[in-house]
C-alpha cells in the first residue's frame, strides 16, 4: 500500500467515524420535542407583542416583489404589524413603482425609497431605527410566507431569554430543475436536521435571512456592532444573518427554530448563480467561525461536535478525495475503499433522510454528493483562501439585474393564491380601510434622501 493511498484510506476512514457520530447525535437530537409555548399566549408581553416586518429589496423582480408583500399583507396575526419595504436603490425602480403604490395605500405599510444602493445590512437598520414594535421579522423580498409565520414565531418570543427564531424554509420554485429540487432537499436538511439539532439546546448558529424574527430590545442593544462588522479592515456586507445570530449567542440570548412557520424562497435555477451564493456562504461561515468558537466552552458539547463536524469533516473528505485522485493518475490504481466508502455512506444517508420525511425523493438526494465533492469542496477551499474579498458577486450595480431571483420564474404561494394573482397584476388592494395618500411613498423618498 503506497502513501497515498493509505492517505486516502485513513482520511475516509476519520470522515466516517466522524459523520456517523455527528449525524447520529444529530439524528436524535433534531427529533420534535413538545413545546408547551405552541398553545400559549406569550407571557413576556401584557398583550400581543407588535411586529415590525422589515423586507429589504434590490432591483427585486415587480411580481416575485408583489407576492412576497402580499404574503405578509395576509398574515393572521391579531396583534399590531408593520411593514417597512426598502429600496435599496433599485436600477429597476421604475418597474417596482407599480408595486410601491399598490401597498402604500394599507396603512400598515411603509415604502423607504433609498437614494442609492447602501447594502441589505445597511437598509434593514435604516428600517429597525424608524420602526418601534416589541419584535422585528426580516424577511427576504423573494420569499412568500405562509399566512401563519407570525403567530407560530411569536410565541417562541415568550420567553424573554429568546432574542431570535427562524422558521422552516423551502424552494418555492423548487420543480423549475434538477437543480432546485437538489436545493429544495437541502434546505429540508439544513433545517430539520442542523437548525433542529441546535435549537434543541437553543443555539442555532445561523438564522437564516428569508424568514427570522428578533427581539427588539436585543436587536436594539447590538445594532452597533451589527452594523460595524469588518473583517482585516474592511467592511464585511454579506452574511448578515449569520453574523447577527453569532451577537445575540454571544450577548446571552437563545436562538430558535420553529419548524411550523414555513417560508418559500426563491433558490438559483442555475448551477452558475447557486455557485455564486455558496461562495458568499462560504466565506461568510469561515468569518464568524472563530467567533463562534468563543462561544463554545458555555454551551452544550453536541454544539462542539456540530462546528467540528461541519468544519473538520469537508477537509477530511476533500483530503480523501484528492489522494485517491492522485493515485489514480499517478499510478492506475483505482481507490476502491475510498470509492466504495463514500457510496455507502451516500446511499445510508439519504435513506435515512427518506425515512425520517416520509419522502422518497430523498433518495435522489445522492447526485448532491458529486456536486459537493466536485464543486463545493473545491470551492470552499477558494473561498476559505479569499476571506478578505467582500464582493457580493450578484449585486455589483444597481443599473443591473443583480439577484439571482430576479431570473427566475414567477413562484406559487404556499397559502391562497387570490390576492397574490391581484396584487402580481398590479391592481388596488380590496380591503377594508386600506385607502392611503400616495404621498406617503414620496414622503418616505424625501426623507431617506435627506439621510
Amino acid at each position: 500500500m503506497n502513501f497515498l493511498d493509505t492517505t486516502s484510506t485513513v482520511a475516509i476512514s476519520l470522515y466516517a467515524l466522524l459523520s456517523t457520530a455527528y449525524k447520529s447525535m444529530q439524528a436524535v437530537y433534531s427529533q420534535p420535542a413538545f413545546d408547551s409555548s405552541a398553545s400559549e399566549r406569550p407571557v413576556g408581553f401584557d398583550q400581543l407583542p407588535s411586529v415590525d416586518v422589515i423586507v429589504p429589496c434590490f432591483n427585486e423582480d415587480p411580481g416575485t416583489l408583489s407576492q412576497c408583500l402580499a404574503s405578509i399583507a395576509d398574515q393572521q396575526y391579531a396583534g399590531e404589524m408593520r411593514v417597512y419595504v426598502v429600496d435599496d436603490g433599485s436600477g429597476n425602480r421604475d418597474a417596482l413603482r407599480p408595486v410601491h403604490e399598490t401597498f402604500a395605500r394599507d396603512p400598515r405599510f411603509d415604502i423607504i425609497l433609498l437614494p442609492q444602493n447602501v447594502g441589505k445590512r445597511k437598509a434593514q437598520i435604516a428600517a429597525i431605527r424608524r420602526s418601534h414594535g416589541d419584535l422585528v421579522l426580516n424577511v427576504d423580498s423573494d420569499t412568500i410566507l405562509a399566512s401563519d409565520v407570525i403567530t407560530k414565531l411569536v410565541p417562541k418570543m415568550q420567553d424573554p431569554a429568546v432574542g431570535a427564531a427562524m422558521g422552516q424554509l423551502t424552494a418555492s420554485n423548487r420543480s423549475d430543475s434538477w437543480l432546485t429540487r437538489l436545493i429544495d432537499m437541502e434546505y429540508w436538511l439544513a433545517c430539520n436536521e442542523e437548525r433542529a439539532a441546535q435549537a434543541r439546546f437553543g443555539a442555532v448558529m445561523c438564522c437564516c435571512g428569508p424568514c427570522a424574527m428578533y427581539r427588539r430590545s436585543a436587536l436594539v442593544m447590538l445594532l452597533d456592532q451589527y452594523e460595524s462588522q469588518y473583517f482585516r479592515g474592511k467592511p464585511s456586507d454579506f452574511g448578515e444573518d449569520r453574523h447577527l445570530t453569532i451577537l445575540m449567542l454571544k450577548a446571552g440570548f437563545r436562538t430558535e427554530y420553529v419548524p411550523s412557520a414555513i417560508a418559500a424562497t426563491v433558490v438559483p435555477n442555475k448551477l452558475g448563480p447557486y455557485l455564486r451564493q455558496q461562495l458568499r456562504w462560504a466565506r461568510s461561515t469561515f468569518r464568524d467561525t472563530l467567533l463562534g468558537l468563543r462561544l463554545l466552552p458555555g454551551l452544550n458539547r453536541f454544539l462542539t461536535l456540530d462546528v467540528v463536524g461541519q468544519n473538520l469533516g469537508p477537509l477530511l473528505l476533500a483530503l480523501s478525495v484528492l489522494t485517491g485522485l492522485a493515485q489514480l493518475a499517478l499510478t492506475g490504481t483505482v481507490p476502491w475503499w475510498t470509492a466504495l466508502m463514500i457510496v455507502a455512506m451516500t446511499m445510508v444517508r439519504c435513506t435515512v433522510v427518506a425515512f425520517r420525511a416520509r419522502q422518497l425523493r430523498f433518495l435522489g438526494f445522492s447526485l448532491h454528493t458529486f456536486i459537493n465533492i466536485f464543486l463545493l469542496l473545491p470551492l470552499k477551499a477558494y473561498a476559505l483562501c479569499t476571506l478578505s474579498n467582500s464582493d457580493w458577486l450578484s449585486r455589483s450595480s444597481a443599473g443591473s439585474s443583480s439577484k439571482e431571483a430576479a431570473e427566475q420564474a414567477p413562484v406559487q404561494r404556499p397559502t391562497t393564491e387570490s390576492r397574490t394573482t391581484e396584487c402580481s397584476q398590479m391592481t388596488p388592494l380590496r380591503r377594508l380601510n386600506l385607502a392611503r395618500d400616495s404621498s406617503r411613498l414620496v414622503t418616505s423618498e424625501c426623507i431617506c434622501s435627506d439621510e
